[in-house]
């Protein structure tokens, strides 16, 4: 009898469109995902990617058992923890998804290193290998624009491959408990407004990318900036924890058509372009992509990060998009920009407190794509917005939520501005031009 194959999930919480499930077919398979909230280094889930993740596991075990196949999880350090499940099961293949994540990667590194095991990584997140797309001199790109265009000149993706009908498992091995790893919240329960917006599992991606397709996909372009409108995919959690692939939704995309194509594909391909920078820039969910923002004069002020975290800023969209994030566990893409300008411009916090509040607080949570746009709004990244680009939050309003909609329904009571938005602004160009930032 040949050997089993040990099958390592971490972001790929999906049967169809799987290489891991699709490259081993037929053969003897025991999966296996492992919490790992032990490495150091490692970006461990944050709160509402923890609710997330105990129901998407739930889904994917269910799945499994309906075609033969079994979830086996394990919590620890992966780099100590995969070989020994290997060990157990007598295998000497893992097959696993390629990673721009530094923590992981350096664990991936450890666990190809074990003598007699073979470590196989596949690409299930992403369309592309994050170090592949280069430049015509070879080198990675800094600027989003022609990244996109060299993306898009390799053409469609390959036409995904179909979930497995049938599983052949491999040797019983001993697997925790998932409530006992007590992912969801206790007292007092904070989760009801994620349970209303949300059905994770592969199922429900399938759902909301139906639902996108027939409702908002033409008109994308117009309507993707409206807080107040169902104008975008709402998939970036379904997307971050891999439970459709970036192939998937685009090819279904270009199916359904649409004069929105374009600018969502666009969207799918910053994902790629985030996670090409992590890969060239390790250190990029802790430090500045330019080095001269590590003299940012950043303010120490608690009681405005509590209140700009709390939405209680007085600013009627900031404290809008807060509170819809911890409601919902998401919040709109326009209104992302608009919370995270306030927090670094018009309060001058450092970016990194709202990474880390954004990395808790999002069901979506993705370590790419949170450091490279906290770094774009800062500008303290390679493909940055100019320093001097500080969104007005009530020209921002007035601009895209003009009714008032979205504001009325998730702002909450009105007070006092924390800060005024013309000193703040002033505040703010004198800190950057401080850097020795060029004057507009």
């Amino acid at each position: 009898m040949t050997a089993p194959v040990l099958l390592w999930l971490h972001r790929e919480l999906r049967l169809a469109d799987n290489p891991l499930f699709a490259h081993n077919a037929g053969r003897r398979l025991v999966v296996t995902y492992v919490l790992d909230d032990e490495t150091p280094g490692a970006w461990k889930p944050g709160g509402a990617a923890r609710w997330w993740l105990h129901h998407s596991l739930g889904r994917l075990a269910a799945s499994l058992a309906a075609i033969g196949g079994r979830l086996v999880l394990r919590r620890g350090p992966v780099a100590t923890v995969i070989p020994e499940v290997a060990a157990q099961i007598g295998a000497t293949e893992v097959h696993a998804g390629e990673t721009a994540e530094p923590w992981l990667r350096r664990a991936q590194a450890s666990v190809a290193a074990t003598p007699g095991l073979t470590l196989t990584l596949h690409r299930t997140r992403l369309l592309f290998h994050p170090g592949d797309i280069r430049t015509g001199g070879g080198s990675p790109y800094g600027v989003f624009t022609p990244f996109a265009r060299a993306c898009l000149a390799r053409g469609l993706p390959a036409p995904p491959e179909s979930a497995p009908k049938r599983l052949v498992a491999g040797p019983q091995v001993a697997s925790e408990r998932l409530a006992d790893w007590r992912l969801l919240p206790a007292t007092p329960d904070w989760a009801g407004g994620l349970r209303e917006a949300w059905e994770p599992g592969e199922a429900g991606a399938q759902k909301r990318l139906a639902r996108f397709l027939g409702q908002a996909l033409d008109g994308y372009g117009e309507r993707r900036n409206q807080p107040g409108a169902e104008g975008t995919s709402r998939l970036s959690p379904h997307l971050a924890w891999g439970e459709i692939s970036p192939a998937q939704a685009w090819l279904a995309a270009e199916a359904a058509g649409g004069n929105g194509l374009r600018a969502w594909v666009h969207e799918l391909l910053w994902r790629e372009f985030a996670a090409h920078l992590l890969w060239h820039h390790p250190h990029m969910a802790e430090k500045p992509l330019r080095p001269v923002f590590a003299r940012m004069p950043w303010r120490d002020d608690p009681a405005a990060l509590a209140a700009w975290r709390k939405g209680e800023t007085g600013i009627g969209i900031v404290d809008a998009g807060m509170r819809e994030l911890w409601h919902t566990g998401w919040m709109h893409n326009r209104v992302r920009m608009v919370v995270a300008s306030f927090l670094v411009k018009h309060l001058l916090l450092p970016w990194q407190a709202g990474e880390a509040w954004f990395w808790d607080t999002l069901v979506d949570a993705d370590l790419a794509t949170n450091a490279a746009s906290w770094q774009w709004v800062a500008g303290s990244g390679v493909d940055a917005a100019p320093y001097f680009r500080i969104f007005n939050p009530d020209l921002q309003a007035a601009k895209f939520d003009p009714d008032g909609a979205y504001v009325r329904r998730w702002s909450g009571a009105k007070r006092p501005p924390i800060v005024d938005l013309a000193a703040g602004r002033a505040r703010a160009l004198a800190a950057f031009r401080a850097l020795g930032e060029p004057a507009p």
